[in-house]
């Protein structure tokens, strides 16, 4: 039988750990959004809702297909490692995609492999973790309205605003033209 003083060790213990996970989970976005590089991926839009997490936008990305040199070496699924660089306009695009671990400096993400394409096309399409951008329940409807309406409108620039650090990247924001959706939205219902 376990005295006392043991069974308060072994809580405090088990509450100390049950805090460090959270935190720890915490920090590391938090270290992302500090340290990381940014890139802007450019999007468009789908609008479907998590019971446990609630509203969220899906971003699907311009910027996910990649020619590789035999389909056959890569499989649905599986991790991958994709380097980034910046086009002229300034926003995210592959310079390549790897199995390992990138050695060098570049930024890079870890993804998965979404889509292979068959028939010769050597194409993957690349799964970014980052694709839901979570709103609170009162502002997603405007939002997604916000949004689907940036996309028909083809002067409108959309794009996922992404820190990124060691393979591991954070969705920092959404913007229209530079502006951030939830300001866009919070503008709107201040009309209404």
């Amino acid at each position: 039988m376990m005295n006392k003083k043991n069974q308060l060790l072994i809580f405090a213990v088990v509450a100390l750990v049950q805090l460090y996970v959270p935190a720890k989970m915490i920090w590391n976005q938090e270290s992302i959004l500090k340290d990381g590089a940014e890139y802007k991926f450019k999007t468009a839009p789908i609008d479907p809702n998590d019971p446990f997490r609630g509203k969220y936008i899906t971003l699907s990305f311009e910027e996910t297909n990649y020619t590789v040199q035999d389909e056959t070496d890569w499989r649905r699924g599986e991790e991958v490692y994709v380097l980034l660089k910046t086009d002229t306009s300034g926003f995210a695009e592959i310079d390549s995609v790897s199995k390992q671990i990138p050695s060098s400096d570049q930024d890079f993400v870890k993804a998965k492999v979404w889509f292979v394409s068959g028939n010769g096309e050597n194409n993957l399409t690349i799964d970014y973790p980052f694709n839901r951008f979570y709103m609170e329940e009162s502002k997603a409807k405007d939002a997604e309205i916000t949004y689907r309406e940036s996309q028909m409108d083809t002067t409108k620039t959309t794009y996922a605003l992404i820190q990124v650090k060691n393979g591991d990247a954070v969705l920092k924001d959404v913007l229209i033209d530079g502006v951030p959706l939830k300001k866009l939205v919070k503008n709107a219902q201040l009309k209404n």
